[in-house]
């Protein structure tokens, strides 16, 4: 996979094809909520994220996709559905950096919930 379709594929909530491309000293800021550090930290978040995404219906919307050698900015929403009604739903910006081994080094990611 080439950085672009990593980072799309983590944005939207694919995240064990990502697994074999994260650093294992890589960390995730979730901004002004978390942060993870190292390949198993993000791993046990995400398989709990994914829980949550199991149990309601997911619609990811990718809007932009922003690319250069090691960085890869990605823009989008999601929509999170439960009997037929919206229970939530976020606009979202990741923000990855990859190291020289073209492994995930930095995930910032930036989310605003809106108001139901």
């Amino acid at each position: 996979m080439i950085h672009h379709k990593v980072a799309v594929a983590f944005s939207n909530g694919e995240f064990k094809k990502v697994y074999p491309y994260l650093a294992e000293s890589a960390e995730w800021i979730i901004v002004g909520e978390s942060h993870f550090k190292g390949k198993q930290s993000i791993i046990r978040n995400c398989e709990q994220v994914a829980a949550y995404f199991n149990a309601v219906k997911t619609v990811f919307k990718t809007m932009n996709v922003i690319a250069d050698e090691s960085r890869v900015v990605v823009n989008g929403t999601a929509e999170f559905i439960r009997n037929q009604r919206r229970v939530s739903f976020v606009s979202a910006c990741d923000v990855y950096e990859f190291n020289e081994n073209n492994e995930i080094q930095m995930i910032t990611s930036y989310c605003i919930q809106e108001k139901l």
